[in-house]
């Protein structure tokens, strides 16, 4: 398969995959927050096809929403309300295309999602928000939800033109300890 944006490189879908194996044998589905037109979304239901687990996406299909005081970097000028919006039809048609399983998909700012439309137990979660409460908000969501051994990947971590990303995760690692934390391409990596 190709990558269908330019949103994620191959290294970090690599990455993604790589720790969404390693929870192989943990127990609980598999969610991401912010699928956009579903670059990392037909890898992870690639993945899980004979896994017997399913994927969960969520996303406005609005683009980008306002930007808080947390997420304003210099790098990041170009990164503004409504950009990287693509419908709930792109998606769609993207997934077809690659003949993968049909996830659920949500359509919603996830500030809007509420705890009975995420799966009872999850086992990987890829947050991939941008911003500082797009990353909070599933975090909150899914914490209690996460089954031990589950790994939590968060993209853009490590992007300077996206700081609220890390904001969001390092003032929620100080309040919600994880077994190990690592960073690898512009990803941060939980495991619980």
């Amino acid at each position: 398969m190709k990558l269908l944006s330019d949103q994620v490189s191959e290294r970090e879908v690599q990455v993604v995959l790589r720790e969404l194996a390693r929870t192989r044998d943990v127990s609980g589905d598999v969610v991401e927050f912010g699928c956009y037109v579903g670059t990392t979304s037909v890898y992870l239901a690639d993945t899980l096809r004979d896994a017997g687990k399913h994927l969960w996406l969520y996303d406005s299909f609005e683009g980008l929403p306002e930007k808080r005081i947390e997420d304003a970097s210099p790098a990041g000028e170009q990164f503004r309300a409504g950009e990287l919006l693509a419908t709930k039809k792109e998606l769609v048609r993207n997934l077809k295309q690659a003949n993968v399983p049909m996830p659920r998909i949500t359509k919603g700012w996830f500030s809007e999602i509420t705890p009975e439309q995420v799966p009872q137990q999850i086992s990987f979660a890829f947050l991939d928000g941008d911003y500082y409460d797009s990353i909070l908000d599933p975090l909150r969501l899914i914490w209690t939800r996460l089954a031990p051994g589950a790994i939590v990947v968060v993209d853009d971590y490590a992007n300077e033109a996206l700081p609220g990303a890390a904001k969001a995760v390092d003032e929620w690692r100080r309040t919600h300890p994880v077994r190990k934390f690592t960073v690898e391409a512009s990803l941060g990596i939980l495991y619980i």
